[in-house]
């Protein structure tokens, strides 16, 4: 699990890429500190599993399905990524719940700045958007931000300054794919609520006899009375 608080920027040293799969080489300094081969760390939010370590840097498969699902595949040598090694249980919890496995991706359509912030507008498919809500939190690229304005076609966020110096978010232009993970919270709801029309309504409902209440022929049935 992460929070979304980057902890540094790396740099893509080396892709070796296969046939639907690649092996990304990651120049880094801060991330290592306390980091052991089968650790995770996530990489533009993707939460990868380190595979191999030098004094700079490490090393992490990446299977065809995350290259499908985020914008790995899209990184070139020498393209900076954000960095955050999984959350340690003593650690504070400084951004969100993020789980590192990225819904989708989105497009920036516009950077527009305000005195000392910028905005960013994001386009994307309408099932993110249907998880996204005002003022609530989406991770674009690893980043954990606010939503300050959503739509039926985009989302926006804030750049304060601390964010543009320390992550990849306004190195990028309109036309970049970014990284989206929703809030799991609104994930979780939208299934629980939905899981009857998700499966054909097979659910097997609980009968009074198991409901949970506790009334006299219970106590009976079970040798109470």
């Amino acid at each position: 699990m992460f929070t979304g608080i980057i902890e540094e920027m790396g740099t893509i040293r080396k892709i070796d890429r296969g046939a639907a799969s690649c092996k990304l080489m990651v120049k880094a300094s801060k991330v290592l500190e306390g980091t052991m081969v089968g650790d995770s760390i996530a990489t533009n939010g993707v939460c990868l599993t380190v595979t191999a370590m030098s004094s700079d840097g490490f090393t992490a498969d990446v299977m065809p399905e995350t290259l499908r699902r985020s914008n790995l595949g899209k990184l070139s040598s020498g393209s900076y990524v954000n960095l955050e090694r999984a959350m340690s249980a003593n650690g504070r919890f400084g951004g969100h719940i993020v789980s590192g496995h990225i819904d989708g991706t989105g497009t920036i359509r516009e950077m527009k700045r305000e005195d000392n912030a910028v905005w960013v507008t994001v386009d994307c498919d309408r099932k993110l958007l249907k998880y996204i809500i005002e003022k609530g939190s989406i991770t674009i690229d690893g980043i954990s931000l606010t939503v300050a304005y959503v739509d039926d076609t985009c989302f926006k966020v804030s750049i304060i300054p601390h964010t543009a110096e320390e992550t990849t978010l306004l190195k990028g232009k309109p036309g970049t794919v970014v990284n989206l993970e929703n809030d799991i919270v609104g994930k979780y709801v939208d299934k629980l609520l939905h899981f009857d029309e998700m499966t054909g309504g097979t659910e097997k409902k609980p009968s009074k006899k198991s409901s949970g209440g506790l009334d006299m022929g219970f106590l009976a049935e079970n040798g109470f009375a």
